[in-house]
């Protein structure tokens, strides 16, 4: 294919990858899962008048991060809301992790439709079990922009561009520098590796960046407003704080994982050992001339950061569930697993497209089985009984079976236009066929417009400092949703606790909170309990009611009762600002 047509076919396949990964499968969301937390904590750090008695919001734990400077940086020079500035920045970096996977799959001598192929299978995502972890986040946070940052870093050092590596590492660092850790520590390895002197150099310009970045991170987290508690670094867990850490955030804690989520893991990294074999066969990383060192330090990431990923497990369990760490907590070092998953797929597929240059189709194909466990099926990757003992369970085995057989179809079809529409029907089709014929769902779909109603009430009609209680929301989400949506202060809910990993203070606040209204479930009996916490309005689910007294506000999903008086306040327009609003016993 000429260089004219590869310069246009790359960037057009990259923008529709990162479209369907986005809007098709494995999808996005919005206010469901961590940005209920990182929101509320923006918006008060954008206008200190909201949100003022809200505990999540009033400890934000962004300090070691330029995820806030930089999305408030561009609030303010485009006018725009926190929603559309996050959604721009994860569709820029899922499109950049997306073009990394495709420059490993060059960089390995893939074909170019064989490199596509490779990165439209990342593109699937994948749910990391045990860290409760994503390959590609759903949600615009820290995390989910660093990780795609470092797939580009491994792209980019394997076509020798080490300074150009180095700044998108740096990034994700700054961005998230738990997510950037194992990269650099592969990196630290590597420069260290004897090479010769203009290698050693190209190595050593790459760490350059992070210098920089480091230092810079260092001065924004000095000047970060809002502070309000340190978080926990060089702490110990206490009993106490354990038990609760570890009923709130399981994830966290190796020895409460499933043992069948173990033998994945280690299954995948077998996996991404044998195809790492089977690539050094084929001559995908060439020999040791002067020209080849890009490729061989590409050996390192492909092999450095899968081990990283399942070191991490026996790591994360002494350093946690025996020393009680605290900042292990926070650190989660668990979850660069995510490393080993998305590798281990990248090398199956480079895998099977090599097998497929051999027209060893059946190669291809047990290749290719694994490749589509990862977002179709885990369980099959799991060793469980649960793998078949369901008709759903058997389908999504057959959908498995299907995908692996039609893509090494592709791979080893012999006419070079047929292979070229089979392969893009092989990259296409599984964005469609597993969640329509394999029923998978990634994630609920919580937002309703009764929820909406209530928050632009809420808004609208009430004081900003006013504090919301969901005695009946349990481990429901909605509560979150209202905060970040309405701007108005919940005294506790599910998802808010998370922050116990990060602050001591603040998860004895919750425990405290949780305990006192949330526990035992929802009472007519306790509402004297409801009205002693300082919360001015009680939410309550229809058809759930309080005996003898008016609602303030109700629709066909929610009935809000006013907890004491309140006084009148005059909404003010979207942006204005007001005086910080007084405590009012919250």
């Amino acid at each position: 294919m000429s260089c004219t047509r590869t310069r246009i076919l790359v960037p057009v396949a990259i923008v529709g990858l990162t479209l369907l990964s986005y809007f098709v499968f494995p999808g996005h969301t919005w206010l469901q899962a961590d940005t209920q937390i990182y929101v509320p904590i923006l918006e008060r750090l954008w206008d200190p008048s909201v949100l003022a008695n809200d505990p999540v919001a009033q400890r934000p734990h962004v300090a070691f991060t330029v995820y806030d400077e930089v999305t408030l940086g561009l609030r303010r020079l485009t006018g725009l809301e926190l929603h559309a500035i996050l959604t721009a920045q994860q569709l820029l970096f899922r499109a950049l992790g997306i073009f990394g996977v495709y420059l490993i799959g060059t960089a390995l001598g893939l074909s170019l439709r064989g490199a596509i192929l490779m990165a439209a299978i990342y593109s699937l995502g994948a749910t990391v079990v045990g860290p409760a972890v994503l390959t590609l986040e759903y949600e615009p946070v820290p995390r989910g922009f660093a990780g795609p940052l470092v797939l580009l870093a491994l792209g980019l050092a394997g076509h020798g561009m080490d300074l150009g590596a180095g700044i998108a590492a740096t990034l994700a660092f700054l961005y998230h520098p738990p997510t950037a850790a194992a990269f650099w520590a592969v990196y630290f390895v590597l420069a260290l590796w004897p090479s010769p002197p203009p290698v050693m150099t190209r190595r050593i310009a790459g760490l350059l960046p992070l210098a920089l970045g480091a230092a810079l991170l260092f001065l924004l987290s000095r000047w970060q407003p809002g502070i309000t508690e340190s978080q926990m670094l060089f702490d110990r867990l206490d009993a106490e704080l354990e038990k609760l850490q570890r009923w709130r955030a399981p994830y966290n804690w190796i020895s409460l994982w499933e043992p069948a989520w173990i033998r994945q893991h280690v299954f995948l990294w077998l996996v991404s050992l044998a195809a790492f074999w089977r690539l050094r066969r084929a001559g995908a990383f060439r020999s040791r001339e002067p020209e080849s060192w890009p490729v061989i330090d590409l050996e390192f990431f492909l092999l450095g950061l899968p081990l990283a990923g399942l070191l991490s497990i026996p790591l994360s369990y002494w350093l946690l569930d025996v020393m009680k760490w605290a900042v292990i907590a926070q650190l989660q070092p668990a979850r660069n697993l995510m490393y080993l998953m998305a590798i281990s797929a990248v090398l199956a597929t480079a895998a099977a497209v090599k097998a497929g240059e051999q027209k060893r189709w059946w190669e291809s194909l047990l290749w290719l089985l694994a490749v589509y466990a990862i977002p179709a099926h885990m369980r099959l990757l799991q060793f469980s009984e649960t793998a078949f003992n369901t008709p759903l369970a058997r389908q999504r085995a057959a959908i498995v079976l299907l995908l692996a057989a039609f893509s090494a179809l592709a791979l080893n079809i012999r006419n070079r236009i047929a292979a070229a529409a089979l392969t893009a029907i092989a990259a296409l089709a599984p964005f469609f066929v597993i969640p329509k014929l394999g029923k998978v769902e990634n994630y609920p779909h919580l937002h309703h417009e009764e929820l909406d109603e209530l928050a632009a009430w809420a808004r609208e009609h009430t004081a900003a400092s006013a504090v919301f209680l969901f005695p009946d929301a349990g481990r429901e989400l909605f509560p979150g949703i209202f905060r970040a949506k309405a701007l108005r202060p919940v005294y506790v809910d599910w998802k808010g606790g998370g922050q116990v990993n990060f602050l001591r203070g603040f998860a004895r606040e919750w425990q405290r909170r949780w305990q006192q209204t949330m526990e035992g479930g929802f009472r007519v009996s306790r509402l004297p309990v409801y009205e002693a916490t300082g919360a001015d309005y009680l939410v309550l689910r229809r058809p759930r009611r309080l005996p003898g007294r008016t609602p303030v506000f109700e629709n066909a999903r929610y009935v809000v009762y006013a907890l004491r008086p309140q006084p009148s306040e005059t909404p003010r327009p979207p942006g204005a600002t007001a005086p910080k609003p007084e405590r009012q016993g919250a």
